[in-house]
């Protein structure tokens, strides 16, 4: 991928409103440059660092107060319609449809990003074969478990191609075997794609991303490859990747 097609902040800064008279604005982002990697990127990082409102910063969800997100050329303070085609993203919090079956929420969730009302259940459907609810499909989204919504909230992200796939916590409420899918999947996505994931989980970094970035109090404290992220942990550790966070983020989290 080259330098046209890339995900990056430019001197971004975001704060979210008080809610109290009297209360402070709070900071999440002062200035931040960053480009993404190509690739497969994990984004590590303690609650309340910014991974959620990065990602959300990066999908136009969100806007700067100063700043650009730019995907290549296109800038988030005027090129929104290109850059929400060009991004898929499965948020956090997943929210069902009221009424919604399945299939309609990803085929509604693709035609927003430009997929054509024709096109759109036919890519939904394909979306939900690959993560294990083709039979659920025209079940009502609200009736799903946990579970199976975010793996609807996952079909929505890759219903329709993307340049960059964005995943918040993409394992959370999955069992075992859909971990193992999730793998899977990750795995299968286009190797043009730029892909970051923010979780938690920090199994299989080296078979599953190219780069691990480590986000903290606004800045990225740490971006490499998996085995240079490993190679922080101390010798002999029983959770390598663990002993490696720790080693960054310190007594700071």
């Amino acid at each position: 991928m080259d330098t046209a097609t890339e995900l990056s902040f430019d001197g971004v800064s975001f704060h979210y409103q008080r809610r109290l008279r009297g209360a402070a604005a709070q900071q999440v982002f002062d200035c931040f440059k960053w480009t993404v990697p190509n690739g497969r990127t994990v984004l590590l990082g303690p609650n309340g660092a910014g991974k959620t409102t990065l990602l959300s910063l990066a999908a136009t969800v969100l806007r700067p107060q100063q700043g650009a997100v730019r995907l290549g050329e296109s800038a988030s303070d005027r090129d929104l319609k290109a850059m929400r085609e060009s991004i898929g993203l499965m948020p956090q919090r997943f929210l069902a449809i009221p009424g919604f079956t399945a299939c309609e929420q990803v085929a509604y969730s693709a035609w927003l990003r430009g997929t054509s009302s024709s096109s759109a259940r036919g890519q939904a459907l394909v979306a939900l074969e690959r993560v294990g609810l083709r039979a659920e499909a025209d079940s009502l989204v609200a009736q799903l478990s946990g579970g199976q919504q975010r793996r609807v909230g996952l079909a929505q992200a890759i219903a329709r191609p993307a340049r960059v796939v964005l995943l918040d916590e993409p394992t959370a409420g999955l069992d075992p075997a859909q971990r193992s899918r999730f793998r899977e999947l990750l795995i299968e996505l286009p190797a043009d794609a730029q892909v970051l994931v923010s979780t938690h989980q920090v199994d299989d970094l080296e078979d599953l991303f190219d780069t691990v970035a480590v986000l903290h109090r606004g800045s990225i404290r740490f971006q490499g490859t998996p085995a240079g992220f490993l190679a922080l942990a101390a010798p002999g550790s029983l959770r390598p990747a663990e002993a490696a966070y720790a080693a960054i983020i310190g007594d700071e989290a």
